[in-house]
């Protein structure tokens, strides 16, 4: 190599370095920016309810997320009203286990007949949140599982569509043809996601097949928002999730379950509700559920949380 080349690659080096250094700052404050607006969107979403602590949890100090504890949280979609609180038309019951790294999954049937704890009347477990919002809802589906809620997260399903959006449409394999939803793998956006979960009159398998296709949307969301299109639109999904999404569950609390509950929470077993029956009470349609299987389910859960 003559003197010249070696004297032009030396002028070449500091360019090259410079380049990569101002990527570098780049990236990291991009990182720094999308880091910022995550922990702004979890202060946003976090709400804290006034409840006394579960009479279901043994111990004083409840479930200690940093101790890796099981714990148990309930999602509600709420279906929100002008002039009206709603109702959680999506009732779904998740325990989470780091030691046996497993998470069980019930959906709840929303016109399951249940005491409505709080009110003393027998209803329809969806009018829980109706009469009496989210500490009326965990302590209903306390009542019913026979286990402690830890956490509760609720989701506009007005919202919902917003979430879709943001993540830029999702991809489901649809069982069934109905409406203007083709049968096989289709493409979604957030209009149209809203009334791909919110069918069930056409479905046999009723709000059974209306839990199922939640389900799909749900994983699909989560596929989607892990891809690389998403990171580079997270404002969209950051404003989306803080504005349609509200939890209990703190910062701090959101942190210790990516550290120490990840596993967990990457599989996913789903108890199937399916062994009860429909009974008119007044005029009123419900779903009554099976007492053999809710003892089943109720032990099942139990275990899972090491009670």
């Amino acid at each position: 190599m003559s003197r010249r080349e070696k004297k032009n690659k030396k002028k070449k080096w500091p360019w090259v370095l410079g380049i990569l250094g101002l990527i570098v700052i780049g990236l990291g404050i991009y990182l720094f920016t999308v880091y910022n607006s995550f922990t702004n969107t979890l202060e946003e979403i976090h709400e804290p309810i006034e409840r006394e602590a579960s009479e279901k949890r043994t111990t004083d100090q409840g479930v200690v997320l940093s101790e890796q504890d099981p714990f148990s949280v309930v999602l509600l979609g709420v279906d929100e009203r002008e002039d009206d609180r709603g109702r959680s038309d999506t009732v779904v019951v998740l325990t989470v286990n780091p030691a046996e790294q497993s998470t069980k999954m019930v959906s709840i049937p929303r016109d399951t007949y249940t005491e409505i704890v709080g009110r003393g009347t027998m209803d329809k477990i969806n009018h829980a949140y109706a009469f009496g919002g989210i500490e009326m809802s965990m302590a209903t589906v306390e009542n019913l599982l026979d286990i402690p809620i830890d956490y509760v997260m609720q989701v506009n399903m007005e919202g919902f569509q917003d979430i879709v959006d943001a993540v830029g449409g999702v991809e489901v394999n649809n069982a069934m043809a109905f409406d203007e939803f083709a049968a096989g793998n289709i493409e979604l956006n957030g209009e149209e996601a809203l009334g791909y979960v919110r069918m069930r009159k056409q479905d046999p398998e009723g709000d059974f097949g209306r839990q199922n296709r939640q389900k799909q949307v749900i994983q699909a969301i989560m596929k989607e928002g892990a891809s690389v299109n998403s990171l580079l639109n997270y404002r969209g999904i950051f404003d989306a999730l803080g504005n349609n999404v509200r939890t209990n569950m703190t910062f701090d609390e959101m942190m210790d379950v990516q550290s120490n509950y990840r596993d967990a929470i990457g599989t996913v077993d789903q108890i199937i509700v399916e062994d009860g029956t429909g009974e008119t009470i007044n005029g009123i349609w419900y779903y009554m559920m099976d007492d053999a299987e809710l003892a089943e389910i109720q032990t099942t859960l139990k275990e899972h949380l090491d009670m």
